[in-house]
């Protein structure tokens, strides 16, 4: 305005010296001032048009381009204009950074819930609409304790005070639980954290009834081995000879029953600790399982008939002590579970499609309930026969991860009475093929000779 003020000033001097003092002089004064009202209505006029102007742009919508201007308005507009440039860029800047935000609050692996201080919803991201059924769109200004409406959670929200979260099923899906806390981060202004730890929670059970079943397994033969040793070294007791053998008997037994659950207990940890199979080569099945075989026979000790079975490519490539301890499991819970007389038939066939190692029985078989259950550490479908088998309970949990390193699956097929066939299918990219086709042992795509 100082500006303006300076360029009416100039422009009536210099309109006065040019214009109205010739005219006083030739005129007289009266003309003089009519002359001078005159110039300075025209002056008037000129800067209230662009007054006018300068208020409909801004009483005007927020694109609306600035108006052009003469003499000093055009330098005003121009100023205009550049800051006008200069806000729109920076709302440019501030509306990216805002939707990147917001993008990244979407993607966020918890989620986000923000309430005012009547419990009100403000906003939620995807992942607390998933948690809780909501309606990001449709449900804000609805109070929470509307729509969430557990228990532990309305009175651990009434309370206040959310120093420690609060763990709870998640009421809107079964299964789900939801560690929940509320952080308060302005005045009425609340974010609410929800976190799914369903896994977590199936790992501590898990872990808990390992210790407990760990406990179990072992406490049953250490108190036959610390009874049986505490009889023998009474000096009171003079046992018969025969009775010092069948105790020792016993007590052996039993120690070599601890032996095999921590044996298998280190090789699952083992297993665990890794997600693929270590020291990979290239594995002869043929004389893999002509061993497991001889094993099997000195287990069933002549009690079942055993069958080998080969077809198509042997050769898998793979971990051989791994592969070997899966396949043995499979093959020495048939033998546990199949009552004498019964038949054991191992089968290998490797074609351009996939391997299977398949073992099956004709023993007790398994209901159905059972088998999704059945490579669950410690899990038993009839827990007073394994234990007399001698089972450990983790034969099947070691089968699976050892599967699961070759990316193989375990299928299981069986019922009660009629016996059961357990099957290793192995990815084709783990067979080994000859560089000509052909299956890579001679006679390949026959029969092997059957053992019994």
């Amino acid at each position: 305005m100082i500006a303006l003020g300076l360029h009416a000033f100039f422009v009536l001097a210099l309109f006065g010296l040019c214009v109205v003092l010739p005219v006083w002089i030739m005129a007289g004064a009266f003309w003089g001032m009519a002359a001078l009202a005159a110039g300075l209505a025209c002056l008037s006029l000129f800067h209230f048009v662009y007054l006018l102007r300068l208020y409909a742009w801004l009483e005007g919508p927020p694109e609306q381009p600035v108006p052009q201007g003469r003499g000093l308005w055009n330098r005003i507009f121009a100023s205009l204009h550049r800051r006008a440039r200069q806000r729109a860029e920076q709302q440019r800047l501030l509306s990216d950074a805002l939707e990147r935000f917001r993008r990244a609050v979407q993607a966020f692996p918890d989620g986000l819930i923000i309430f005012n201080q009547h419990h009100q919803i403000e906003w939620v991201n995807a992942r607390a609409a998933s948690h809780f059924r909501l309606d990001p769109q449709g449900d804000r200004g609805q109070p929470l304790t509307n729509l969430i409406r557990q228990p532990d959670f309305v009175a651990y929200l009434e309370r206040g005070e959310y120093a420690a979260p609060v763990v709870f099923p998640n009421p809107r899906c079964p299964g789900q639980t939801l560690l929940v806390q509320v952080v308060s981060y302005a005045l009425g202004e609340n974010l609410l954290l929800s976190r799914d730890v369903s896994d977590q929670e199936r790992l501590d059970v898990m872990r808990r009834d390992f210790v407990a079943n760990v406990s179990h397994e072992l406490k049953t033969p250490l108190t036959v081995v610390a009874g049986f040793a505490e009889m023998l070294a009474d000096p009171d007791l003079d046992p018969d000879p025969a009775q010092v053998r069948h105790y020792m008997g016993l007590i052996a037994e039993q120690t070599q029953r601890m032996q095999r659950l921590i044996e298998d207990l280190l090789t699952l940890s083992v297993l665990e600790s890794t997600a693929v199979a270590q020291r990979e080569e290239v594995v002869d099945l043929e004389a893999l399982c002509h061993a497991l075989v001889r094993d099997a026979e000195v287990l069933s000790a002549g009690r079942h008939h055993i069958s080998l079975k080969l077809e198509g490519y042997i050769q898998l490539e793979g971990n051989p002590q791994e592969l070997r301890s899966a396949f043995g499991n499979l093959i020495s819970n048939a033998i546990r579970y199949t009552p004498a007389g019964g038949e054991i038939r191992i089968e290998w066939q490797g074609t351009a499609a996939a391997g299977v190692f398949a073992v099956t029985d004709t023993g007790i078989g398994i209901a159905a309930e059972h088998i999704p259950r059945l490579t669950e550490r410690f899990y038993r479908v009839d827990r007073g026969r394994s234990r007399e088998t001698g089972g450990t309970g983790l034969g099947l949990a070691i089968v699976k991860h050892v599967l699961s390193h070759h990316q193989a699956v375990l299928e299981v097929e069986s019922q009660p009475g009629k016996g059961s066939r357990f099957a290793a299918r192995f990815p084709a990219s783990r067979l080994r093929h000859a560089q000509n086709g052909a299956p890579p042992w001679p006679g390949a795509g026959i029969t092997r000779p059957v053992r019994s």
